[in-house]
């Protein structure tokens, strides 16, 4: 069946010359010239000039049922000794020879996977399986039928501008056929199933546009069928089918127009500048990107002023008029404005499509002005006033005006509000007056606010701004400058500059001083360069360091102001050592201007303060010590000693319930002086055991009561006991028995300063003793 269709396809001519041109191939022989010489039983050895009798073999795709004759291999070597072996695309799984070289194909081929094939024929003997002839290449091509049909994409979109020219490129679609391309079967015809009267598509796929007259706002786009058919020119074949949409663009081919005829506004005469007044309307069929509106103010008659100076009309984003106001309205002088409007496009496509809207490109705007109660309006946005800083008090600066703008004309009230302000003003008149004496060189300018408020029950109030500029007045003497730490060199000679001196002056007049010299000086001279500096020049040197005088000078200095000023200052010129720098290395002050500085002062106060503080602390420690002395020997009697025991496991040190301190206070020596306390005690608790500790106190105790040369003012502190058993020695002085106190001399705790004063005077032997 696919055979003949494909018979049917291809023509009776074209199978015709192919089936003999395959025959010719398969039966072509080449005479091989044999070696005579060569014996005939022994062919594989015989030299042959030959040639294989096939190149090419053909099978037709998609042939069902295999296996399927191909095409015959032919040598002049093969005998029944021999046989044929192939290699290659498919040998042996696809293709199968036999031993004659008879080759089948043993599977359905496609062409559209594999369209030749390339293999290799062998001749072999069969009972050495040696190659008789070397190995020849040959093809097996498999025909094509036109089992494919042409392929479209799903879908394809173009676009092209409104008004194109025709002949315009819009898109190029393509289909593609699996089948061979060489021929007919591979081949693709295009064309348009419908939209042939806007469009047209030629044989490669591309589409044009066919009129000129493309109208986006009569059709914005257009969805055409191509049909693609394969083997062109015959009524056979395979097609396919895909649509395209093709978008008309938008140009500026329509006028914009007014939607209504008249348009109409109230504005409040109280609204700002740059105040919206509305939104003039209009319409275009171009899209929003193609719009380009121009719109006019005129005004509707010859005798009206020029409206644009009032008020003003842009585009918004939409494309649509809006009307703004450039200067505030004033109900009482207009209640109402009238104008026209127009709008045009400069980039319109011309002629454009609806000729016929050119009477709606103008408009009639009507603007109502509506009143309402304003507040007061002065006379200038801003005032400035100057006034000489010598004016005395209640002193006239000027006035300020404000009315009603209301056809009422309220009564105003002026009135300021600062406190600082040094301006009063009248409340009914505007007038002001200065409230306080001014000083240029405090504040050289005022900035305040008049307030104006109409005598009515709503009491609308407005501001305007006030500057009062403070003229100067020659009020100021001018003061000197540069004339301190000035100095002449021992060395200086007649003429040497030592200093450069200058003027300044707090009031605002041209800085023009005259420098003088009250009293005549003998030794410095005072020239002036005319502006504000003069030089101190030596008249006569020949200074030296024994000169111990220190060269005063008076200098007057006066400023040109009117009237003028002046002031007197004395410098004082110091006569120094210098090097050739005229650095003041050393210099001598005057006896008469001899002085201390501030921090010598100082240093000095510190040191009398540190010395009264010191004498006053020893001082007291005399008191202390003379009243310490005099209450020992007042209260030597009651002065007791106590005996504690550090070895005991008792209650710690500060347990002193174990002696009774009255029974040691109590017994005295009789032979001793009433002014040295007998040192004994007596144990209030019975010891158990009357031992080491017992035997110890009591030798303390005879030791104290027979020693007239210890202290009668010490306590009795048991430091060396450590207890039985102990290795260590005692620490305490009181078993030093054999040493005397006598022995030493504590005059030289005298020289140890104040802190060992007190010890030095316990210490010191007593005159009754001696």
């Amino acid at each position: 069946m696919r055979r003949s269709v494909v018979k049917q396809v291809m023509g009776p001519a074209m199978w015709t010359g192919l089936w003999a041109f395959t025959l010719f191939i398969g039966t072509v022989t080449t005479e091989s010239t044999v070696n005579r010489g060569t014996p005939k039983h022994n062919p594989i050895q015989q030299r042959h000039k030959r040639d294989w009798l096939w190149k090419f073999l053909f099978l037709e795709e998609e042939k069902s049922n295999p296996p399927h004759y191909v095409g015959k291999l032919k040598s002049t070597m093969a005998s029944d000794q021999t046989k044929f072996v192939i290699k290659g695309d498919g040998a042996n799984s696809i293709f199968h020879v036999s031993r004659q070289g008879d080759i089948y194909a043993i599977k359905k081929l496609d062409r559209e996977v594999k369209s030749t094939y390339y293999l290799t024929a062998h001749l072999l003997d069969i009972a050495t399986n040696k190659s008789v002839e070397a190995a020849e290449p040959f093809n097996i091509k498999i025909i094509d039928l036109n089992d494919n049909n042409p392929v479209f994409p799903p879908s394809y979109n173009g676009s092209v501008l409104e008004r194109s020219a025709a002949g315009t490129h819009v898109l190029t679609v393509t289909a593609t056929d699996a089948d061979d391309p060489t021929t007919a079967n591979g081949q693709v015809e295009y064309k348009l199933l419908n939209g042939n009267d806007v469009f047209e598509i030629d044989e490669s796929g591309k589409i044009t546009t066919k009129i000129d007259f493309l109208d986006r706002e009569t059709e914005s786009a257009y969805i055409v069928v191509v049909h693609a058919k394969d083997m062109p020119g015959m009524k056979t074949g395979g097609s396919a089918t895909t649509t395209v949409t093709i978008t008309v663009g938008d140009i500026n081919d329509n006028m914009a127009t007014f939607k209504k005829k008249i348009y109409k506004f109230d504005v409040k005469e109280d609204e700002k500048e740059n105040f919206k007044i509305g939104t003039v309307e209009t319409e275009d069929k171009d899209e929003q990107q193609n719009k380009d509106p121009v719109f006019t103010i005129v005004a509707d008659s010859t005798t009206e002023p020029r409206f644009t100076n009032v008020f003003k009309i842009e585009r918004n984003p939409r494309k649509d008029g809006v009307l703004t106001l450039k200067q505030k309205l004033d109900f009482e002088s207009r209640k109402a404005y009238t104008f026209d409007v127009y709008v045009r496009e400069d980039n319109l496509q011309k002629p454009p499509d609806d000729q016929g809207a050119y009477a709606n490109t103008k408009a009639k705007v009507i603007i109502n002005v509506l009143d309402v109660d304003e507040p007061p309006v002065f006379s200038k946005d801003a005032y400035t006033f100057t006034l000489r800083e010598d004016a005395k008090v209640s002193t006239k600066i000027g006035g300020v005006l404000a009315r009603d703008p209301d056809a009422a004309q309220n009564n105003i009230r002026y009135s300021i509000d600062d406190p600082k302000c040094p301006v009063k003003i009248d409340p009914k008149t505007g007038t002001m007056y200065t409230d306080r004496k001014l000083d240029r060189e405090l504040i050289p300018l005022y900035i305040f606010y008049v307030t104006a408020e109409e005598a009515t029950p709503k009491a609308l109030k407005s501001y305007v701004n006030v500057s009062l500029v403070v003229l100067d007045f020659n009020d100021n003497a001018p003061e000197l400058t540069n004339f301190q730490d000035l100095f002449a060199c021992e060395n200086d000679g007649p003429g040497t500059v030592i200093g450069t001196i200058g003027a300044s002056d707090k009031d605002d007049h041209p800085q023009r001083f005259s420098f003088s010299l009250a009293k005549p000086s003998p030794n410095f001279s005072l020239i002036s360069d005319g502006s504000s500096t003069a030089n101190i020049t030596v008249t006569h040197g020949g200074f030296g360091l024994d000169d111990r005088r220190e060269y005063l000078m008076e200098i007057v200095l006066k400023d040109s102001g009117s009237p003028a000023l002046s002031s007197t200052t004395t410098t004082t010129i110091r006569v120094c050592s210098c090097g050739r720098d005229r650095k003041d290395y050393y210099c001598k002050p005057a006896y008469a201007q001899a002085g201390v500085s501030t921090s010598a002062l100082i240093a000095i106060l510190l040191c009398i303060l540190t010395i009264l503080v010191i004498m006053i602390l020893i001082v007291l420690r005399k008191w202390y010590q003379k009243d310490t002395l005099d209450t020992l020997g007042k209260s030597s009697r009651e002065i007791h000693e106590q005996l504690v025991a550090y070895d005991e496991e008792g209650g710690g040190e500060m347990d002193t319930n174990g002696y009774d301190v009255a029974i040691l206070t109590s017994a005295r020596n009789e032979g001793r002086l009433h002014l040295v306390p007998a040192l004994y005690a007596a144990v209030k608790r019975p010891l158990a055991d009357r031992g080491h500790v017992a035997a110890m106190i009591e030798a303390k105790k005879d030791a104290a009561d027979h020693d007239r040369d210890s202290s009668p003012y010490d306590t009795l502190h048991i430091y060396g006991y450590e207890g039985a058993g102990s290795f260590t020695s005692s620490l305490s002085s009181l078993e030093m028995s054999s040493f005397s106190d006598s022995s030493l001399d504590y005059d030289f705790l005298s020289d140890w300063g104040p802190c060992f004063q007190t010890l030095a005077e316990l210490y010191r032997p007593d005159i009754s003793e001696k």
